[in-house]
């Protein structure tokens, strides 16, 4: 397959895979690439001005190095944009959520020839009052677990930053929450957790929705009304050894659009960024709103 002539890079500085962003570099040129646009940020809030500037050099692939936050906000601008341009993960964070649902390793050599040389496969996104996401939104223990397992815990214990946060929040308040699924109520009573996924596994691998498919047009929904302790960890343990929906603390369903409203505010998360709380926020489905590189398929052809 031919390789793409015109990379564009936007990388999170401080995220690091294989040999770092020397070795990406080297990479790309050995792949015989002959103009590449590089563009650096000190953090995620800062990829889509970055991203912005990329996309005025019309590239044949945009390459975002960093973890699930970086990679919201780079396909939350490409979007926006309404461009075609395949956006190629290289997967340095902490969770990498979205590539590891699209079968994208945490291996740097792996990854850029995805990048260069994968099929561009369109996906779903959701939209969350205006703003794009790739995996998933969550508003209570959610949110106030991402919220807590800030940048400078993920960076001192990984993945165990999000068990630290979590276990500091499986005793907090739940609040009333209505829900209306396509224009319908769906659920009106006390919930811990809402969690609305684009794919099927989240964070720490757990498979919240097994259905879940990021081009299906749809997108799932989940409702945890599980309080304390003793009865999160039964309903994380369903999720681990079965179905998420055969647990009695946990209710799912599709749909194209989302409506929440709570009581109370709550702590909000897109693709393991943490947002301000909110009382109310409506989400929809995006149908291919986005074209990743992907694994290739297997030739069929004997």
């Amino acid at each position: 397959m031919r390789t793409p002539r015109r990379i564009a890079v936007v990388a999170h500085q401080k995220k690091t895979l294989g040999g770092g962003l020397d070795e990406l570099r080297r990479r790309l040129t050995d792949a015989g690439i002959d103009d590449l646009a590089w563009y650096e940020v000190p953090k995620s809030k800062k990829a889509p001005k970055a991203v912005l500037a990329a996309l005025k050099d019309k590239p044949d692939r945009l390459l975002v190095w960093g973890g699930d936050g970086m990679v919201q906000r780079s396909i939350d601008v490409v979007a926006r944009s309404g461009k075609k341009v395949p956006v190629g993960i290289i997967p340095a964070g902490t969770g990498n959520l979205l590539a590891t649902n699209l079968g994208i390793p945490a291996d740097l050599e792996e990854s850029v020839e995805i990048a260069l040389h994968g099929d561009d496969r369109a996906i779903d996104l959701g939209k969350l009052d205006g703003e794009y996401f790739g995996v998933m939104a969550g508003i209570g223990f959610d949110g106030a677990m991402i919220n807590d397992a800030d940048r400078n815990l993920k960076d001192r214990l990984g993945k165990l930053a999000y068990v630290w946060a979590g276990l500091r929040h499986v005793n907090g308040e739940p609040a009333k929450a209505t829900i209306e699924i396509d224009g319908t109520k769906w659920f009106e009573d006390e919930a811990s957790c809402v969690l609305i996924g684009n794919v099927s596994k989240i964070t720490g691998g757990i498979k919240a929705f097994d259905d879940a498919k990021p081009d299906d047009g749809w997108l799932d929904v989940g409702v945890a009304t599980a309080q304390g302790a003793m009865q999160w960890a039964r309903a994380l343990g369903t999720m681990a050894v079965g179905r998420s929906d055969s647990s009695p603390f946990v209710r799912t369903t599709r749909a194209r659009r989302i409506d929440v409203h709570l009581e109370s505010k709550m702590e909000y998360e897109l693709d393991g960024g943490a947002r301000t709380k909110t009382k109310s926020f409506s989400a929809k489905v995006a149908p291919g709103a986005v074209k990743i590189c992907v694994p290739r398929e297997p030739s069929t052809v004997s």
